[in-house]
């Protein structure tokens, strides 16, 4: 069974930055695909970002402010968010794809306010 556990949310001003972390553990697995999802009440989540070991992929809402990355060392992928808005307010999960299954995160939540 695999497990992730997102860290490094809170409340940061307009225009701040914050850092996401996501560690994975458990035994056997690969994830060929890793990245996040974000979830506001009342709406459907939101996919932000990807990253494989051939690309980063972004959504348009985010691309230019946030940056995915992996340690594949650590079985973490990070979120360095920049230039936040009051809108990135949402609880962010991050998930791993094997070629057979998704696991994911318990969510952190992230508020962006004055």
């Amino acid at each position: 069974q695999v497990q992730l556990v997102e860290s490094g949310g809170g409340l940061v001003q307009p225009g701040g930055s914050l850092r996401l972390s996501c560690a994975a553990s458990g035994n056997n697995f690969t994830f060929y695909a890793m990245g996040w999802y974000r979830q506001t009440l009342g709406k459907q989540r939101e996919w932000i970002a990807t990253v494989t070991s051939t690309n980063n992929n972004y959504a348009h809402t985010v691309e230019g402010r946030f940056t995915i990355s992996r340690d594949n060392d650590k079985n973490t992928v990070y979120l360095q968010m920049n230039a936040l808005k009051p809108e990135d307010t949402a609880v962010y999960y991050c998930y791993g794809d094997t070629h057979r299954t998704r696991s994911w995160g318990q969510g952190t939540q992230v508020t962006v306010s004055a």
